[in-house]
């Protein structure tokens, strides 16, 4: 799991650090910086995917034209702070109790968006530094004034006692994925790497597409698409685990408008596809062609919280799901049992949900710890930087929740007001 996500200088934050807990609920106006912060975990997902700077900030394309990959949002220069030449992200983990950190610098030359660089980049695992990058020593594999590598100094070893084992890696990719290509790294160094790349990789951004969804899928697909690609198999591969199967049907009852008695996956008899088809108790049936777009919404939020999660290196690797208003269609008396859904699964430790919102409604009905983990984003007066602040750090959040409700603090804005006086009384404090 995630636990904080710190960027500086990346897009209009200067030094801001992201608290996340299993539920994590990110709230502002329109343009505060709500979607930057997706664009950063957008950028450490691409790290995890394995592909170089270039690809992960422009986009990657397959032999026939196909986006593998689409571009984060912007020009290549608008993903770095105003004046500023490159950015810096660090994100703390916590994978089965063991604690990680990861910290990646990227410069940018100017130019396309091939120009980036990666300057300094470090792993560390239970206060174990695991490699970091040494841009400016001396490389002995290499001439003084080539700059094609990035030199880095693995933790030392039985074998490497004094100053440990130094590799070199091209700094056009980030090193975390290029390690594993190097036959003298130790087993034990891979592995910790792995780690993090599956937790990286872990991430999914889901936007279901109703398009998309109501599509038939190849069987054994069980991995759900970011725009909702794959759902009839996924929701059958749910169907087949008992214990899955009925909580799936429970909540299916619960959170959608039809009166669903089960659900039937048929092929095709001619593409071997398989469709998904809802039963009612009335015994009709509705096909996913005919379903409405809320409905399968729901669906797909049911198969993104029940579905299989990975067990790597047998250890239990959470996925982390980014949403952007995940209250989006949603009708407001069905919010509570999409948010006690929600604060359950992700209570049991298999899976982390960030989202934003703009919804008083679902505020006003967060647990304890979702209010504990809700963080405001807010630019400041006469300035395009951005803050990050915990709600609960405000000051009074605590009472005024109690006494007048978070959604009706959200509605007038009061969060962004506590906000910028507390950042101006902070400035004169300096």
């Amino acid at each position: 799991m995630i636990t904080s996500f710190q960027l500086v200088d990346f897009k209009n934050f200067a030094d801001e650090t992201l608290r996340a807990g299993p539920f994590t609920v990110i709230v502002g106006a329109n343009a505060s910086g709500k979607s930057n912060i997706r664009d950063a975990f957008r950028f450490l997902h691409g790290i995890g995917r394995g592909y170089t700077l270039a690809e992960i900030i422009g986009g990657k394309y397959g032999a026939g034209g196909q986006v593998e990959w689409a571009p984060i949002r912007g020009a290549a220069s608008e993903l770095i702070r105003f004046g500023q030449s490159g950015f810096f992200l660090r994100v703390d983990l916590r994978l089965d109790g063991i604690t990680a950190q990861y910290s990646i610098g990227v410069l940018y030359d100017g130019g396309s968006r091939s120009g980036f660089r990666v300057t300094v980049e470090e792993l560390v695992f239970w206060s174990r530094c695991i490699y970091t990058s040494y841009p400016d020593e001396p490389d002995p594999v290499r001439d003084q004034d080539d700059d094609a590598h990035l030199l880095l100094r693995m933790e030392k070893t039985g074998e490497q006692r004094k100053y440990g084992h130094r590799i070199a890696v091209r700094p056009d990719q980030p090193a975390l994925t290029q390690i594993r290509e190097h036959k003298n790294v130790v087993r034990t160094h891979k592995d910790y790497v792995q780690l993090v790349i599956d937790t990286l990789a872990g991430i999914r951004f889901l936007d279901p597409m109703p398009d998309l969804m109501r599509k038939p899928a190849f069987p054994g697909q069980t991995v759900l698409g970011d725009n909702g690609e794959n759902l009839p198999t996924v929701l059958q591969e749910i169907c087949a685990n008992p214990e899955r199967g009925a909580v799936f049907y429970e909540w299916a009852r619960e959170l959608t408008p039809m009166d669903v008695a089960n659900f039937d996956f048929p092929r095709d008899p001619i593409t071997g596809l398989v469709q998904l088809v809802i039963g009612e108790t009335n015994e009709r049936k509705v096909s996913a062609y005919s379903a409405s777009d809320g409905t399968l919404r729901f669906l797909a939020m049911l198969a993104a919280l029940l579905g299989e999660h990975p067990t790597l290196h047998d250890r239990h690797v959470a996925r982390l799901y980014v949403f952007e208003e995940i209250d989006n269609g949603i009708h407001p008396s069905r919010l509570r049992l999409l948010l006690d859904l929600i604060e359950g699964q992700t209570a049991k430790g298999g899976i982390q949900v960030i989202t934003t919102t703009h919804s008083p409604d679902l505020l006003a009905m967060i647990g304890d710890d979702t209010f504990n983990n809700t963080s405001v984003v807010c630019r400041l007066p006469d300035t395009d930087d951005a803050v990050i602040r915990s709600v609960c750090e405000l000051p009074d959040s605590e009472k005024l929740r109690h006494s007048q409700g978070l959604g009706r603090l959200h509605a007038s804005g009061w969060m962004e007001d506590a906000l910028v006086f507390t950042g101006e009384d902070e400035e004169r404090v300096e």
